[in-house]
């Protein structure tokens, strides 16, 4: 029975390492969904500008302070995250009087075991609906501010900010909620090629040997999967979105309290990308439209030398995944830049169902996000089986991903039938109704650690 076991162990990890490489991106261009989940919004949309400031100016005035609060995260993480990796002992920050800025930076970036190549540039994202308000500021190349490249189709536009140069929260927030997919999470775990040496030990899941793969267990959770998954594939309750969420929620909070401003609304905005990835039930599911037994049998098969139902599993998960994230942001993008309104804007605005969610607690990301996205999951793969396209959803021989540059989405869901469509549409602006509320509700759990009341 032992031996059994472990055979159904070894196939779910085969399995969900694929998968998680497939979904290792969540909602494409996480600027649009902020800018319209936000700029309603008094508490951000009224906030007074903030002045710029670069993270090094930050930190050599907190160094003691930042150094103090990433010990206790460690400590909380070590208590409240399941299956967590310590960091080891070494990578204690203990600031020095003679430190250099590059010093301090990355000693910081050890101390979070974050990306060593993570720019933090002084930047914003343009918001496609108002691009007037960054008109006359320079733009700036993807590797100012990325330490990968942009995926294929990328939507961010960037441009410079100055030290001391106002800025509004809603552009900060937004544009540091889409930074994490800058390659801040890559390269962190023993197993991948040019590891940062954190001691994280192995990639618990995703396949290591692909770059981008490598931030998957820092932007997906599977926390609801139930008893046996987790007996036959323990290593997927190794996720890290917790630990960012925290990290850099109580860092906001530090920073609005010792009166840096904009590091408080830009570490809020980064928290929040973890809490949209969550979101997504691709990110909080192993594969939503699929039930374990036929994962484990797929790869069962594939172990037998019979490989073709686990490829294609993986495809159509992975091509249901684009599918949805291509959709999404391209109409967003569209209706931004014809300065008009769908139902996805709606969603994101609609603050009706904020408070029907629990206060904002440490573990809400995965007993509230996460929980209700993987409720989801069925739903709404079955939602885009309908509305999509059948050739990109249903048949494994078709790779969205790899040719995507060439699909025109929009002109293929026209000519579906009108009701097909609309189920896809509800399904994604329902989804987008959660993000906007669990965005605004992080921002609402930052300002209660300060003791703001938004």
């Amino acid at each position: 029975m032992r031996h059994a076991a472990g055979r159904w162990r070894a196939a779910l990890v085969v399995a969900g390492a694929w998968l998680a490489h497939a979904a290792a991106w969540a909602w494409g261009n996480h600027a649009l969904l902020s800018y319209r989940a936000l700029e309603g919004w008094p508490t951000v949309a009224q906030a007074p500008a903030v002045k710029a400031e670069t993270l090094d100016d930050f930190l050599r005035a907190q160094s003691g302070a930042v150094a103090a609060l990433t010990d206790a995260q460690e400590a909380w993480a070590r208590e409240n995250i399941r299956s967590y990796t310590p960091r080891p002992e070494r990578l204690t920050w203990v600031p020095q009087p003679q430190d250099t800025d590059a010093e301090r930076r990355l000693a910081f970036f050890r101390a979070l075991r974050l990306s060593p190549k993570a720019p933090l540039a002084l930047f914003v994202q343009v918001d496609p609906r108002h691009p007037e308000a960054t008109a006359h500021s320079q733009p700036l190349e993807p590797e100012a501010v990325f330490n990968i490249p942009p995926s294929k189709g990328a939507t961010q536009r960037c441009v410079a900010l100055q030290p001391g140069q106002p800025v509004t929260p809603l552009a900060v927030l937004a544009s540091a909620s889409d930074e994490p997919d800058y390659g801040y999470d890559i390269d962190l775990f023993d197993d991948n090629p040019g590891s940062a040496d954190y001691g994280l030990g192995p990639q618990p899941f995703g396949n290591p040997a692909i770059r981008i793969s490598s931030q998957a267990p820092f932007h997906m959770g599977f926390f609801h999967q139930g008893a046996v998954f987790n007996a036959l594939a323990p290593a997927f309750a190794r996720s890290y979105a917790q630990l960012r969420v925290h990290q850099y929620t109580t860092l906001a909070a530090l920073a609005f309290r010792s009166g840096h401003d904009y590091w408080g609304w830009r570490f809020t905005g980064l928290a929040l990308h973890y809490v949209q990835d969550l979101t997504q039930p691709y990110h909080a599911s192993a594969a939503p439209g699929e039930r374990l037994p036929g994962m484990v049998w797929a790869n069962l098969l594939d172990k037998l030398g019979f490989p073709g139902r686990k490829a294609g599993l993986i495809v159509l998960q992975s091509n249901r995944h684009f599918v949805m994230e291509n959709y999404q942001t391209r109409r967003l993008l569209a209706s931004a830049q014809a300065g008009q309104d769908t139902v996805l804007e709606q969603a994101l605005r609609d603050t009706q169902h904020d408070a029907s969610y629990p206060a904002w607690h440490p573990q809400y990301l995965r007993d509230v996000v996460a929980a209700q996205a993987h409720a989801a999951g069925p739903a709404t793969d079955a939602a885009i089986v309908v509305g999509a396209p059948a050739r990109f959803v249903l048949d494994p021989a078709f790779d969205f991903g790899a040719q995507e540059d060439a699909i025109d989405l929009d002109a293929d869901m026209r000519r579906q039938l009108q009701a097909q469509r609309d189920a896809m549409v509800a399904a994604i602006a329902t989804l987008l109704r959660h993000l906007g509320a669990h965005t605004r509700n992080t921002v609402r759990g930052v300002q209660a650690q300060v003791g703001l009341t938004p």
